[in-house]
């Protein structure tokens, strides 16, 4: 068992780094994912790993807090919002988007990939649509392990029953004993790299379409905030945000608003119109004798 001092200062730990938040009755966590690490690294238990989290050894933080983060994806996770994207959101943008012909879609806390190649997928079967068209895929997540997995783009096969349809395995992925590898094309329109949500957004650039799901749900409500703070600024006015089926933008943020009728897709809401100056608002008419005395009985 894990002291409570100790679980403590993880906690603040893997907070600080990821916005993860790890309450009391999360210990069991601790003790299954970290003890793997404490022996990754020559040391007995939770309270050596502690200590030597204490001394700042930098890549004992790396992989704790890699440990503790969530990394659970499939492709196509949950249908709706790729249906979304498919009917609703890309005719639109292919429209809007004519004069530019480019789309940027990010997929953030993307894990090994699923959600990102998923996207692609659907974009590779638009075909001519898209002819001509500079596509770009961004998939980032916390952890170097994920991105690295994202990046090779190999799958067991265990893994690629999970969501994926069949039709779609044969055609975009070939067979390597007990592994599949996604095809080299759709490889190319993805770009994954090590990012951490809760760092300046900026370099990243804009995007048409951001997926943030199932991200928000491990943050509390002041990181939440910011988080989407950081994402509106990323998105042009008529840009979406996916968010998963369990999160919501209402009562943590005004700078996004539901897309009307439909469940999980945010826009940027537009600015609230500033209040008159008080030297500008017109001064209060008086009022007429006979009213301001009540009038005659």
């Amino acid at each position: 068992m894990i002291n409570p001092d100790d679980f403590d200062f993880i906690a603040k730990l893997v907070y600080d780094r990821s916005g993860l938040v790890l309450t009391p009755d999360k210990s069991y966590l601790l003790e299954s994912r970290l003890v793997p690490v404490a022996r990754k690294h020559g040391l007995k238990g939770l309270t050596e790993l502690a200590g030597a989290l204490r001394a700042r050894s930098v890549q004992l933080i790396a992989d704790t807090v890699e440990a503790m983060t969530t990394n659970e994806s499939l492709f196509f996770r949950d249908t709706k919002p790729f249906e979304q994207f498919r009917k609703l959101v890309l005719p639109r943008l292919l429209e809007t988007r004519t004069s530019k012909r480019s789309l940027r879609i990010w997929s953030a806390a993307c894990s090994s990939g699923q959600e990102a190649y998923s996207l692609a997928m659907l974009l590779m079967e638009e075909g001519p649509k898209l002819a001509g068209w500079n596509i770009e895929i961004v998939g980032t997540d916390l952890s170097t392990q994920m991105v690295e997995r994202a990046r090779a783009g190999v799958y067991s096969q265990f893994e690629v029953q999970r969501g994926l349809p069949v039709q779609m395995l044969v055609k975009y992925f070939r067979q390597d004993g007990d592994k599949w590898q996604i095809d080299p094309r759709l490889r190319a329109m993805v770009k994954y790299r090590e990012f951490n949500l809760l760092s300046d957004l900026s370099p990243l650039g804009t995007f048409d379409v951001i997926f943030c799901r199932n991200v928000l749900i491990y943050f509390d409500q002041a990181t939440k905030a910011r988080v989407l703070e950081q994402t509106a600024r990323r998105l042009p006015p008529d840009g979406v945000l996916f968010l998963g089926g369990a999160e919501t933008v209402l009562g943590v943020t005004d700078r996004f608003e539901p897309l009307p009728g439909e469940r999980g897709i945010y826009r940027v809401a537009p600015p609230t119109p500033p209040l008159p100056s008080p030297a500008l608002m017109p001064l209060a008419m008086p009022m007429p004798a006979m009213a301001a005395m009540g009038g005659r009985r």
